[in-house]
């Protein structure tokens, strides 16, 4: 066992074990708390699959903005207390029924696909470089199209926000 099996060892415990804290936790702020271990974990997963750009866009989208969103709105809505917050476990036996069926097919895709691994002195190579040109290349008119679009829904969710 080398030092890469080793930390990809590491990142997938700390991946599954704190998204199980996440589903498992009664306490929201623990769930959330723990939802950052579970994003970091998975954006180490991509920098060991040399996804670099996938990586810093984890955790500059879901780190960063998502999870940040989503604390806030847990602290500043904790102190509400009018409202029926239920966290009992409903439909157990058929959540456990598909989660079976979806581990099992994992499990056969896995013992069927032939990996293969890049030799030990394979250099690294990045892919923010082939993906930057792809953007302001060939893709460029829909690159654009999707950022305007996005511009037009905040600034609709913001007027429709304000009208109240």
């Amino acid at each position: 066992m080398n030092t890469f099996d080793i930390i990809f060892y590491a990142f997938a415990a700390i991946t599954l074990i704190s998204a199980m804290v996440v589903v498992f936790s009664r306490n929201v702020i623990y769930s959330a708390f723990s939802l950052l271990f579970t994003f970091l974990g998975v954006a180490g997963l991509y920098v060991l699959l040399q996804a670099d750009f996938l990586a810093i866009a984890q955790i500059m989208i879901y780190v960063g903005g998502i999870l940040v969103l989503l604390i806030f709105g847990v602290m500043l809505t904790n102190k509400v207390t009018d409202v029926d917050i239920r966290s009992g476990t409903i439909h157990t036996l058929p959540g456990t029924i598909i989660v079976a069926v979806l581990l099992g097919t994992l499990a056969r895709i896995m013992i069927g696909t032939a990996w293969s691994v890049k030799p030990e002195g394979a250099a690294a190579e990045t892919t923010a470089r082939s993906l930057g040109e792809l953007l302001m290349g060939s893709f460029l008119l829909p690159f654009e199209t999707a950022a305007v679009l996005l511009l037009v829904a905040v600034m609709g969710a913001a007027l429709i926000a304000r009208k109240n």
